[in-house]
Formats: structure tokens, sequence, C-alpha cells
């Protein structure tokens, strides 16, 4: 597989663009669940409370129900704690839930933004981007924020909430104290940060990395490209090739999980031995004559302590997560925000009943309004009256299928316009267009599913009945009749269970479910030998029947009987008329029907 990754990139401001408006719109992706969060905070709240309240129960016991030999306060208050204990962990239970709940949503959410923003985006978008490059950003990348999406908000609030409970406590215990164990606080954030900002960066090198695999995965154990693969002698090669991209992966995923971690392991020793520094404190104070602190209050004291550093060490790494999350949310954010160049216009028409008159008004295209090659269609005039038919030759590269691809807006015109009964196209609403126009091209995409399902993404609702009518019309009744399982059948990956004939006719019964007023075939038969050619074509025959017609044409022993050819050359229309009209005139069509007549006999 060729390694030159063409995908769409970025634009630079859309890399560079600043931290804080996207931690905002970040939070923006969890506002419609906003009532399930304010739950979420509640039980936080609550638990943090509950959990503050335990150490100051055990300071009791230790000053007073256990000194004063009072039985009754020593069951009441180890009741408490127990009690503590049960809430506290129904109250984390729950929010788990909620939690987890809300985080699920909000990947569903991107994830069908994203397909939806990609499903609206012109050909021209997938023609520079690798499909394993799309499938990664949706998977790899949003599945690599299920950790922060689901748990980190949660564990966000409920670290932050018992930080800030734990410190007031500790300050009502001991001011003196708690001054000891913030004092290296601020260090700790600055280290964290910068252990975030090294983690983020490794974390866009790392998705690059698997969006490059999935890509080469995508392409070489396709069904095509095993053929490939195995008929060039390059298997090994191919997997020499996978081997180094997943080396690479190995070393990124190395150097995230890393990175920073000695400085964190410190971070954690030293909140380790801040109870003995606590200790070491209370006691020298006490040798020194200060005032002394009793032993409850120390060990209520110390308790807080752990239960201070714990959550704090929890946020220093969650921090860590979030930055490295960042990377994940801007590959995401760089699709979300890809400008949409084909779109539905506000007030768009809608036509219930399509006659089939098409149009081409002073046509012009270029694939890059920079493009400095040229325009790929120029000055093209065509009128295709409804029930007509219009077929377009020409050597290769002359513009024939993007001229189609016109019709049923897969690119938009740059100059000019093409009307669909008097109505330019990019005025009409998608359901019309989607109604009117029916493609039928040279390579047949057919779903990994059944026959029946391939013919009903067409008409969802259709009858068996209305299926085997289409195929009958299509002539590939009696072929899939014959099958083991009939409509039933599995049609294999793009439909290789199915030579290219059979594929052909599927789709072309497809079609005819769809019913469309104005058909589109764009080199439909040019792949097939003559005598599967000739059944394909009486197939089309009887589609065509009554519709509107395009043919984009390579054999032109196909096209004899259109009501209007036109040969492009250029982009531009170097000839047009009837068959005869062109046979007549001597020119480029004449001369490209004796290239057919000499190619016949070695087909």
């Amino acid at each position: 597989m060729p390694r030159d990754d063409i995908s769409w990139t970025p634009p630079p401001d859309a890399r560079a663009s600043d931290q804080p408006r996207q931690i905002r719109r970040i939070l923006s992706l969890f506002h419609p669940y906003r009532a399930r969060l304010a739950l979420v905070g509640l039980l936080v709240g609550a638990a943090s409370l509950v959990t503050v309240a335990t150490p100051f129960l055990l300071k009791e016991i230790l000053d007073v129900a256990i000194p004063q030999g009072r039985t009754g306060l020593l069951s009441l208050l180890a009741l408490g704690m127990i009690l503590s204990a049960v809430v506290t962990s129904v109250f984390g239970v729950l929010q788990t839930l909620i939690s987890t709940t809300v985080g699920q949503r909000v990947m569903h959410d991107l994830r069908t933004a994203v397909y939806g923003r990609l499903q609206s985006m012109s050909l021209a978008f997938f023609t520079k981007t690798r499909t394993g490059e799309v499938q990664s950003r949706i998977a790899n990348d949003i599945g690599g924020m299920q950790a922060t999406v689901t748990s980190t908000a949660t564990s966000l609030v409920s670290n932050l909430t018992s930080v800030i409970a734990t410190v007031v406590a500790m300050i009502a215990l001991d001011w003196r104290l708690t001054i000891v164990s913030l004092l290296l606080l601020p260090v700790f954030v600055w280290i964290a940060r910068r252990v975030g900002r090294e983690r983020k960066k490794i974390a866009t090198q790392r998705q690059k990395q698997m969006a490059a695999m999935a890509a080469t995965v995508t392409e070489s154990l396709s069904v095509s490209g095993i053929l490939l693969g195995r008929t060039m002698g390059r298997a090994d090669s191919l997997t020499k090739s996978f081997s180094d991209e997943s080396d690479q992966l190995v070393d990124l995923e190395v150097r995230s999980n890393m990175a920073g971690r000695w400085r964190m392991a410190v971070i954690s020793i030293v909140m380790a031995a801040m109870p003995a520094v606590i200790y070491w404190a209370a006691g020298i104070a006490f040798q020194l004559g200060g005032q002394s602190v009793s032993i409850g209050t120390l060990v209520a004291f110390v308790s807080l302590q752990q239960g201070l550093f714990r959550p704090t060490v929890s946020l220093l790494q969650t921090g860590v997560q979030i930055q490295t999350s960042l990377a994940l949310f801007q590959r995401i954010f760089e699709y979300l925000d890809l400008p949409v160049d084909i779109t539905e216009r506000e007030g768009a028409v809608h036509l219930d009943t399509v006659k089939g008159e098409v149009r081409f008004e002073d046509v012009e295209f270029r694939y890059d309004a920079d493009d400095r090659q040229g325009p790929i269609l120029d000055g093209i005039d065509v009128t295709v009256p409804a029930g007509g038919s219009l077929a377009v030759v020409g050597p290769t590269g002359s513009g024939k299928s993007t001229l189609s691809y016109l019709v049923p807006r897969l690119y938009d015109v740059t100059g000019g316009r093409v009307t669909v009964d008097g109505v330019d196209v990019r005025d009409l609403d998608f359901d019309t267009l989607a109604r009117a126009v029916g493609v039928v091209s040279q390579e047949t995409y057919l779903f990994h599913a059944s026959v029946a399902d391939n013919l009903r993404f067409a008409k969802p609702g259709a009858t068996d009945e209305e299926l085997h009518a289409a195929a009958k019309a299509a002539q590939i009744h009696d072929h899939i009749a014959g099958l083991p399982d009939g409509y039933d059948t599995v049609v294999g990956e793009r439909g290789h269970r199915f030579s290219g004939g059979e594929k052909q006719r599927l789709a072309i019964a497809r079609t005819i479910l769809r019913d469309p007023p104005i058909l589109i075939l764009d080199e439909a038969t040019s792949a097939l030998d003559t005598r599967t050619e000739r059944a394909v074509q009486e197939a089309i025959d009887a589609l065509s029947a009554d519709r509107t017609t395009l043919t984009i044409a390579h054999r032109l022993s196909t096209i004899r009987g259109a009501d209007q050819i036109v040969v492009l050359d250029g982009g531009r229309i170097a000839e047009r008329g009837t068959h005869e009209e062109l046979l007549d005139s001597e020119g480029r069509y004449a001369a490209l029907i004796r290239r057919d007549a000499q190619l016949e006999p070695a087909a």
C-alpha cells in the first residue's frame, strides 16, 4: 500500500486553537446533561462531608470515649464510623452509575456528530483522505476519551470537593500543622502541569500513528488489498511495513505512559512521608514547650491528611489525563469544524413530482478554487429533455464522470448552474434530489449483508414481491433464487461472492426499486466482458425506459441509440449530435468508433 498520506489536515489556526476555548467547548458537551451532573455533584458533596466527619468521630473516641470509659458514647461513635462507610459506598455507586451514563451519552453524541459531519462532506474530501484515517478518528480518538468523559469529570468534582472539605477540617483541628502539610502543594501542581503538556504532545503523535496503522489495515486487509498483495508477491513486504508502524506505536505508547512518571512518583513519596513529618513536628513543638496536641487530634489530623493527599494526587493525575485528552478532543473538533461545501439552502425547493428535464447552463467546475491548472469543465451547455437520453464520451480525464456527478450534487459547480425541471439543483432540498437522481457506476458497492438487505437500502419498506420484480427487471432474479439461501444470501465483503456482472445487475435492481426519474450510468459496463455486458445492457435498457438518462460511456456500442451524444475533450464540448450525425462529420467521435472497431476482436 502507498505510504504517502494525502489526508486532509487542518489549517494552522485550527491546530493552534487556544486551550481555554477548547476547554469551554468540551464543557459544552455536558450541557444537555447538567441536571444529572448536578445530582452527581450533590452526591459527591454529601459523600465528602460524611468522609470528613469520620476523623472527628475518631478524635472523640480517642480523647473522650475511651479515656473516660463511656461505653455508650463509644458504641455510638463506632456505629457512626460504620454508617459513614456505608453511606459513602452507596453514594459512590450511585455517582458512578450516573457519571458513566452521562459519559457514554457524550461519547455517543460525539460519534454521531462526527459521522453526521462526514456524511455531509463532498466527494472531494473522501478522495483526499484515507479511509483508515476517518475510521481512526471515530473509533480510536473518541474511544480514547472514554476514561475522561465517563470518570474524569466526576473524579475532578469528587476530589476537589474532598480537598476543600478536608482542608477546612484540618484548619479547624490545627492551622499550624495544616500550613506544614500544604507547603509543597504549589510545587506539585507545577510539576503535574508540565507532565500534562508532555503527555499531550506525545498523545497527538500516538493518535496520528494509530490512524496510519488503521489506514494500512483497512487498505491491505480488504478483499482487494489481499488479492493485490498475494498476486504481487508483496504479502511479506506488507507485513514488514505493518510491523514497522506497530513498532513506532510501541515506542510512543511507552513514552506516553512514562512521561513524567518519575516526577509523579516523587510526589507520591513525599506525600506518603508527610505523616512522619507531622508526627515529628508535633513532637518537636511539645519538646520546645509549645502548645501540645492531643493524641486524638494528632491521629485525626493525620487521618485527614491522608484523606487530603489521596484526592490531591488524584487531582494532579486527573489534570495530566485532561491535558492528554485535549489532544484527542482537538482531533475530533478538527473534523467537526470541517467546512461543509454542499449544504441545503434555507427555504430549499421541494418538488413532489419530478419530470426529469436536466440542463447544464455554462457550467464550469474546478476541484479547487485556487487550482492553477484550469477548470476540469468549462462552458458546458447541454439540455436533456424529460425522458430523453444523453451520452457523454471522450478520452480519459476529459471530465465525463465529473459532469455526471454535478447532477446529484456530489460536487457543486464553480460557475454556471445545473437545473432539474428548471430549478437549480443547489436550490432543491436533499430529499427531492435523492428521489430524483439514481446512479449506477462502474464500481458497484454492496454491503456485507444479505441480498435482500442490499436491495432494501434503496427502499427500506420494499416488500418481497417488489424485490423480486426489481430483480427480474434487472435479469438477476433467477440467479438469486438458485442460491441455497436465496435472497437471504450474504453477499460478502464488497459483494465478492458475486461476479462483476452479477453485482452490476444487483445495483441496477436496487436502482429500479428507487425508481428515480433521472438515471446516471457512469461507465456501468466498461469492466465487463462482451457476453456479460450484453446481459447487463439489457437490464440497463429496461431500467432506462421512460427515464431521463445520462450515460458516461467507454464502449461506444452501448450508446448508439442515444438521443444526443456529446464528445468532451479537455473539459469542453468538442462535438455534439446523434450517432449518425457525428459519424458523418468524421471528427473525434468517428475516430473513437474506429478505435473501438479495432479493439473489438481483441475483446
